[in-house]
């Protein structure tokens, strides 16, 4: 069984170690955080051991979980390489992609795995219909939250757009062929709100909206293609599935003549609720799970280096973007 341990125990990093900790798939060795009074506080809670230094950990284990602030993710992950550990790290990868081009030239040179935290590629929902998913012409997506001082050290492109970013580019065969944005920031320097289009060579578009100065938290993303569109509610876990009505044919020569009477919403499209068959299973659980096993099988994540420098490369492009208007 392999042995994990985790770098980072704050908000974010305290749930990664308690579903690591509670694991069947993994030996959960212990924790380092160079809080030393939060680390010993987590590995009190949860009785496991809180190493002296990050080099003491890195000696009991073969996979590390990074849960750092994203100016420590290069010099973390490259100790641990160098160490001939797998690392998994939260999103975004690195701060730059020269950094993150060096992990993985880095990883393949040892051949070790590296795993980049884009969680909503877990979600169930997500899961449930990416295979439904086919050349899709338009998507929206909207990602808002009240403000938290959590995650202000970078632009809320990296904070939290950057999710809506990754899934867009797996559901995308074509490369991106422009992109423009706008943004502001509000309660920090940086950028905590903005929205982008993302134009690709085959003509679609997406157009995606992050802020971190939201009265209420919304996570949603409707995907239109030729025989329909996906409504998805990441929060709620919910789907809907518009497309048009088997009835359709029955009453298009009505609608053709400019005739309305009589025609119903259902008359012309069928809204089909998708249940994804694990909605109540825990996206970080299958995350974390999902990783442990590919170093296993010895295959490549899900969301490997390279699709998290994809991600990265267009995020650090808006933030480009937004700024020569700022």
């Amino acid at each position: 069984m392999l042995k994990v341990g985790i770098v980072g125990v704050g908000q974010f990093g305290q749930n990664h170690a308690r579903i690591l900790n509670k694991s069947t798939k993994c030996n959960f060795k212990g924790l380092y955080d160079k809080d030393k009074k939060r680390a010993e506080e987590i590995s009190s809670k949860l009785n496991v051991k809180s190493f002296k230094d990050f080099d003491s950990l890195l000696y009991e284990i073969d996979v590390l979980f990074i849960v750092v602030t994203t100016i420590s993710h290069f010099e973390l992950a490259e100790r641990a390489l160098k160490k001939g550990i797998h690392v998994f790290i939260e999103k975004p990868i690195t701060e730059t992609l020269q950094q993150a081009e060096d992990l993985i030239k880095l990883a393949e040179e040892k051949n070790l795995k590296i795993q980049v935290g884009h969680i909503e590629r877990f979600n169930p929902v997500i899961i449930e219909v990416e295979d439904k998913i086919k050349n899709p012409i338009f998507m929206e997506c909207h990602r808002i939250a009240p403000f938290t001082p959590r995650g202000t050290d970078i632009p809320v492109v990296l904070e939290l757009m950057i999710h809506d970013i990754d899934l867009i580019l797996s559901f995308m065969e074509s490369k991106v062929k422009h992109i423009s944005a706008s943004g502001a920031g509000v309660m920090t320097k940086s950028i905590d709100i903005a929205n982008a289009r993302i134009e690709f060579e085959d003509g679609a578009v997406a157009n995606i909206t992050a802020s971190r100065i939201s009265m209420k938290r919304s996570r949603q993303l409707r995907i239109f293609q030729k025989d329909g569109y996906f409504s998805i509610d990441f929060q709620n876990k919910s789907v809907k599935h518009i497309k048009k009505s088997k009835n359709l044919y029955k009453v298009l020569p009505k609608i053709m003549m400019g005739k309305y009477e009589n025609i119903d919403t259902k008359d012309v499209i069928d809204i089909i609720e998708v249940i994804a068959a694990d909605r109540e299973k825990d996206a970080l659980t299958i995350e974390l799970e999902s990783f442990i096993h590919a170093v296993e099988a010895n295959i490549n994540p899900v969301v490997d280096g390279r699709a998290g420098t994809r991600a990265l490369k267009v995020a650090l492009k808006i933030v480009e973007e937004i700024n020569k208007k700022r």
